[in-house]
């Protein structure tokens, strides 16, 4: 009996993965599944089932079959999970991992870096101290990058050369300090990497974009539902996504991303 209720659910799966995307849904908006908020494809993350029927994150939006849309917050796909929204969302019973934001996580870090790392091949990131000041000297970089294990001493430095240099620009200019020193090894290809810089490029704005991404769900909470036919205004002119901490360190004002790991160590013990 139990084999059979479980091939039962596996065909509904499959016949969901054939059925089309979205329950219909087109045009500029998606409906997350907990909140029930009209938002900006840009601004949820899209789950779909694999064919073993188990809820998968479609960070590219491209994978086939019925997506299920959840808002771009670990609070929001944790509440997925405690709401059984995917069952719901894909109107089948679904294996949905326990530990899916924690996974979701993973691969939006990982999403992060490697576009990094595309930007690094495009020619326009660069690594360590004397190359990122001489940058500066030349043109304002499109953002500053410091290790989130490195020396605040060295990361005012930089950041009183730009602000010395490029006033009005340094105001504006994006710090990001997300990732730590051998996660920027990897995605630079060099040891050591403590400081880093952007130049402007469409690769460097593929990256701030994942770094808003990230950061928008790292900082977690939940949307109200908006009125039908209201979007919400999306992320714009900074990096934050939700995770601002504006920050006067005496040379500039910059939009700071950090992980804060022991924080949210903390807010899962809350």
């Amino acid at each position: 009996m139990g084999a059979s209720k479980a091939s039962r659910a596996m065909a509904q799966a499959r016949k969901l993965m054939q059925d089309g995307d979205d329950e219909g849904e087109t045009g500029s908006v998606r409906t997350c599944v907990v909140t029930r908020a009209k938002l900006a494809p840009d601004d949820l993350l899209r789950f779909v089932l694999s064919p073993e029927g188990i809820v998968t994150p479609d960070l590219r939006r491209k994978l086939p079959g019925r997506g299920v849309w959840v808002q771009t917050s670990r609070d929001a796909v944790a509440e997925a999970l405690r709401r059984k929204a995917f069952t719901r969302g894909f109107k089948a019973p679904v294996n949905a991992p326990a530990d899916l934001p924690e996974l979701v996580e993973a691969l939006l870090l990982k999403d992060a870096l490697q576009s990094l790392a595309m930007a690094n091949k495009a020619g326009q990131a660069f690594a360590g101290a004397f190359k990122v000041e001489a940058e500066i000297a030349e043109k304002a970089p499109a953002a500053l990058i410091e290790a989130s294990d490195g020396s605040r001493d060295g990361a005012r430095k930089i950041a009183n050369a730009l602000m010395r240099r490029w006033p009005e620009e340094a105001a504006l200019t994006p710090r990001i300090e997300m990732f730590d020193s051998s996660q920027l090894d990897l995605a630079l290809g060099r040891a050591n990497v403590i400081h880093a810089a952007l130049r402007k490029g469409a690769a460097s704005e593929a990256f701030l974009a994942r770094c808003r991404r990230l950061a928008r769900y790292r900082a977690g909470g939940l949307a109200a539902a908006a009125p039908e036919g209201d979007v919400p205004d999306g992320i714009v002119g900074d990096v934050s996504g939700g995770a601002r901490d504006e920050e006067f360190d005496g040379a500039c004002k910059t939009i700071v991303l950090e992980e804060s790991a022991a924080a949210r160590q903390e807010d899962r013990l809350e």
